[in-house]
């Protein structure tokens, strides 16, 4: 039995591809693995707090030597990772903005990304120091950008940092098994748009059959 958690990142509600998407890859998930559970976050319409300073002092201090206020500082960061590290298969849904990720899903992606918890410093390993902690995960992660072109050999190839980053973040705490499921053309509309999603409905329909 395997358990999902389900992110949304657009602001966008019913407007949004992205979360439409997610949300029938999770009702066909569901349908076809039926004893497995889902945990849903919402961090386009629920943010979760930038990390400052003092959040920053916690995570790299001791959790023996953390003051009350650093302990409450990094409490999301707990929660949030104890969620994360909790699931099995990751469903996220974001749109491009700017090329990249939207802030509020970066905002969650530097609460989780936390030495110690999902990945390990070892400055005496000095060819690599780092390591990633989370193994044996899988991610399906569903775009929705404006244009089309941003793949290999597209005429927008250069402007997507969206996928490279991605797949370094998750593959820096250990996760490399990721599946991309794009839908483009929203700001064109029309047959593009709705080429587009159909294609991405048929590649959930295949993923989930797998």
């Amino acid at each position: 039995m395997a358990h999902l958690l389900h992110i949304d990142a657009s602001p966008r509600g019913e407007r949004s591809h992205s979360r439409r998407l997610t949300r029938e890859l999770v009702e066909a998930w569901k349908q076809a693995h039926p004893t497995d559970t889902v945990t849903y976050r919402d961090v386009g319409r629920y943010p979760v707090p930038h990390i400052d300073e003092l959040w920053i002092a916690a995570a790299y201090t001791p959790q023996e030597l953390r003051t009350p206020q650093m302990s409450a500082a990094i409490q999301i960061s707990d929660q949030l990772i104890d969620e994360f590290l909790a699931a099995n298969i990751y469903v996220m849904g974001l749109p491009m903005y700017n090329f990249n990720v939207p802030s509020g899903f970066k905002a969650y992606l530097d609460q989780i990304v936390r030495v110690g918890r999902t990945f390990a410093f070892e400055p005496e390993n000095r060819n690599a120091p780092y390591k990633g902690l989370v193994h044996n995960k899988k991610i399906f992660l569903i775009t929705a950008r404006g244009a089309s072109g941003y793949g290999p050999g597209g005429s927008f190839e250069a402007y997507n940092y969206q996928d490279p980053y991605l797949k370094v973040v998750f593959g820096f705490i250990g996760i490399t098994d990721i599946t991309f499921i794009h839908v483009e053309n929203d700001e064109f509309g029309g047959q593009r748009l709705a080429q587009s999603i159909a294609t991405a409905q048929a590649q959930i329909a295949e993923l989930v059959a797998v």
